[in-house]
């Protein structure tokens, strides 16, 4: 006698309905088990940068609930889940594999130093807000105004060094970390995905490296890569 046979009709239906869907096929060939909405998640998570209940509505609570499938599929691509239940984020990374040699999916984001520059400040801003019980905003004037400290003096070339300011913007909102607020065309919201991607610590030793910086010339176009603890893309 199957066990099943003793449980209530219901759930006896919900059982079958769940093994049918491991188990059914979604297209020709298909040979995968995951439903769906969960193949979505594990999509979204490898496009990357982040998936989020704000913007994944859907698929948030799907990550949830087949969180230890999802995470197992990760692992098998080299690939470690980061989940953060209190700010309902989460992303990849590569994971600690040691000293084994193993092929990288995800690849560094080269960042100039204008980019470091606004993601500090960005993390600074996102830090401040969460503090004060506010929203973490930010307008491109703001931005600039930052950045511009930053101008190497003597620079003549001021469109330049707009246009390089404009392309680190472009580059965060690429990434998700700014999103632009509806009712505004030049004010944004900072992702609370940054708050994952740099560390309290991280934020104190790069905080005194561009203290720093800042007491010299350096120059604005140097590349610089920085340890992110997400990189979904070149950018």
């Amino acid at each position: 006698m199957s066990w099943s046979e003793n449980l209530p009709k219901e759930e006896q239906a919900a059982r079958e309905s769940d093994d049918q869907e491991t188990t059914q096929a979604l297209y020709q060939g298909d040979t995968g088990e995951l439903s769906l909405d969960a193949r979505r998640v594990l999509v979204q998570l490898l496009a990357g940068p982040s998936l989020d209940a704000q913007r994944h509505a859907r698929l948030w609570p799907v990550l949830i609930r087949d969180e230890a499938t999802i995470r197992s599929r990760l692992s098998e691509l080299f690939l470690q889940l980061v989940i953060d239940r209190d700010l309902q984020v989460a992303f990849t990374r590569r994971a600690d594999t040691g000293e084994l040699d193993v092929p990288l999916l995800l690849r560094r984001a080269n960042l100039t130093f204008l980019d470091s520059l606004l993601l500090l400040h960005l993390r600074q801003r996102l830090t401040q807000a969460e503090t004060q019980g506010d929203r973490a905003v930010v307008s491109a004037d703001e931005i600039i105004e930052f950045l511009g400290v930053y101008e190497r003096a003597g620079n003549t070339d001021r469109a330049l060094f707009a246009k390089r300011i404009h392309a680190s913007i472009e580059k965060i909102k690429k990434h998700s970390i700014l999103r632009k607020i509806r009712s505004s065309e030049n004010r944004f919201e900072i992702s609370p995905t940054l708050k994952l991607l740099f560390s309290a610590e991280e934020i104190q030793a790069l905080t005194r490296i561009y203290q720093d910086i800042g007491t010299v010339a350096e120059p604005v176009g140097q590349e610089e890569e920085l340890h992110q603890r997400r990189q979904g893309s070149d950018g």
